[in-house]
């Protein structure tokens, strides 16, 4: 399949995708931190170049209810926010998932359909991850751990603190492209197999 995964400088999902032979591509404004397939420009430019699904981490910097107290500060920015987000959640794919913390999406646009944590999928943390889906189901945990500690709360303040903060953890990453990046045609040579 052809993945666009939106708003992603780390590569992380994108290279969760590939790693399982799919044509999959990152877009951002900022350059990829790992080598590989990545378009450095704005995602909005690319939704219609013929994708088959789509993994969009839209920035929460105006969208996460950790930062309400600004809110009232910056209207415009999150106005256009949701816009961006709304954009990408009606994107002409057929295969969608945006994902956020928790937010205000959830007032502005509509509630999600699954909450995720790391701690699910194989990573001792707290980052309570919501996912809007469209033609693609919940995910299923794949390693539930303990140590569930909110690392990403503590990281110190600095420069990069954002980015730290939007990484995708790996294990969930993969989880995505084991479960989503299953074809239709594959499916169907698994229940022929049977």
């Amino acid at each position: 399949m052809r993945i666009l995964v939106a708003c992603e400088f780390s590569g992380i999902v994108r290279d969760a995708f590939a790693a399982r032979g799919h044509d999959a591509w990152s877009c951002d404004l900022l350059p990829t931190e790992r080598p590989g397939q990545h378009i450095q420009g704005d995602v909005l430019e690319v939704l219609n170049d013929g994708w088959d699904m789509m993994v969009a981490h839209p920035p929460c910097t105006h969208l996460a209810v950790s930062g309400a107290r600004w809110f009232k500060e910056k209207r415009t920015e999150q106005a256009a926010a949701i816009e961006f987000a709304r954009a990408l959640m009606d994107a002409p794919i057929g295969k969608v998932c945006v994902e956020n913390p928790v937010s205000i999406l959830s007032t502005a646009i509509r509630k999600p359909d699954q909450i995720i944590q790391p701690w699910q999928f194989g990573h001792g943390e707290t980052k309570a991850t919501c996912l809007w889906l469209r033609g693609l189901p919940n995910l299923t945990p794949t390693n539930v751990v303990e140590g569930r500690k909110g690392n990403v709360h503590r990281i110190p303040p600095g420069p990069n603190r954002w980015k730290d903060r939007s990484r995708t953890v790996p294990g969930i990453a993969d989880a995505m492209a084991e479960q989503w990046g299953v074809t239709v045609e594959h499916m169907e040579q698994i229940k022929e197999a049977k």
